[in-house]
């Protein structure tokens, strides 16, 4: 694809300063850009790339300043501008409407329009698939499962029965929705099992990364709700409850009964003690072990979590231990000798 910087600057939604009949083929990252490729750049300290790259054009934020020639598209988001450019030269490519002869579909499903069931589908009695939604290979739903319009499950996703789904809602490769709760009970030395009769509800435009798994809940649901984004290897407990437009990074566990707020941000390998609450816009860094409620707006890391600023105080605190055990090493030593002049004095 060739495209006039002018154009591109349409798709971008930005303003165009600088020569528009540059041609565009291509988008790249700053660092690896050469002749007739778009980048962008939303922070100064990749400024400096620009001394080595002979990038074509870039797409910024207004209140960053280039001393270059370079055309540019000012953007209000110059990230978020740069994905629509980049959806126009790799448009996604969904698969034909229909229904691979390999898979197994009863006759009480209910298909909508322009459904594609990929090879090897398994749907259960009486599931319910929405119009545009997209299945790939090795998609297994259980029985009664609802799949809301124009969702897109890639290969090897699993929903166990009664599972539901809203519109808009990706899986990837590798999901697992409504396994059984991690519940058991003591009864004569041994665990017993503990049914898990509940379900897991997942709101509209959700996405949710590779092999992440999601349990249903003992009774009542799991639900994830509308906008919420998950990475891969995130571990959602039973009766869980992730807010509004969270987001949670990889391999981040979350123990039975937590509740999470709305626009919630959680870093990766975070960890959640169950039957907590996070409230809404809080924030959780990398690594943090959450034992107790996080209040809205709070942002916590570190183990035992504790609120920011205090665990950044701990770890300067921290770092500078060797050097005060050296000091207090030599301040003994002083003790030492002075005592040892006192005792020969007397």
């Amino acid at each position: 694809m060739n495209l006039p910087l002018s154009k591109i600057a349409e798709i971008a939604g930005g303003r165009l300063v600088g020569d528009g009949s540059v041609m565009i083929r291509g988008v790249a990252r700053i660092e690896d850009a050469g002749e007739g490729d778009l980048s962008f750049l939303a922070n100064a300290k990749y400024v400096r790339h620009l001394q080595k790259s002979p990038v074509s054009a870039l797409i910024v934020p207004a209140n960053l300043k280039l001393d270059s020639d370079l055309p540019v598209i000012v953007a209000e988001n110059p990230y978020f501008a740069f994905m629509k450019v980049v959806s126009a030269f790799y448009p996604a490519k969904p698969p034909e409407p229909g229904v691979h002869p390999t898979a197994v579909v009863p006759d009480s499903v209910t298909l909508g329009k322009d459904v594609s069931i990929g090879a090897l589908v398994s749907l259960g009695e009486n599931c319910q698939v929405g119009d545009g939604s997209v299945l790939m290979a090795g998609v297994v739903a259980g029985h009664d499962v609802r799949i809301g319009k124009a969702c897109l499950l890639y290969p090897n996703v699993s929903l166990r029965e009664g599972v539901r789904l809203g519109d808009r809602v990706v899986l990837h490769n590798g999901v697992v929705v409504g396994s059984d709760g991690f519940g058991f009970t003591m009864e004569g030395g041994k665990y017993v099992k503990i049914p898990q009769v509940g379900t897991v509800v997942i709101e509209d435009d959700v996405e949710i990364g590779a092999n992440t798994a999601i349990d249903r809940s003992l009774l009542g649901e799991t639900r994830i709700l509308q906008g919420a984004k998950i990475d891969n290897l995130v571990q959602i407990g039973h009766n869980c409850t992730v807010g509004r437009h969270t987001v949670i990074s990889g391999q981040a566990g979350v123990s039975g009964s937590t509740h999470i707020g709305d626009y919630v941000r959680i870093g990766g390998q975070a960890g959640f003690a169950g039957h907590i609450k996070i409230g809404d816009r809080a924030a959780v860094g990398a690594q943090a072990g959450v034992s107790k409620d996080v209040p809205e707006g709070t942002m916590v890391s570190g183990y035992p979590a504790k609120p920011h600023r205090e665990e950044l105080r701990m770890e300067a605190a921290v770092r500078q231990l060797p050097q005060l055990l050296k000091e207090f090493k030599a301040l003994q030593e002083k003790v030492r000798e002075l005592e040892e002049k006192l005792r020969k004095s007397c």
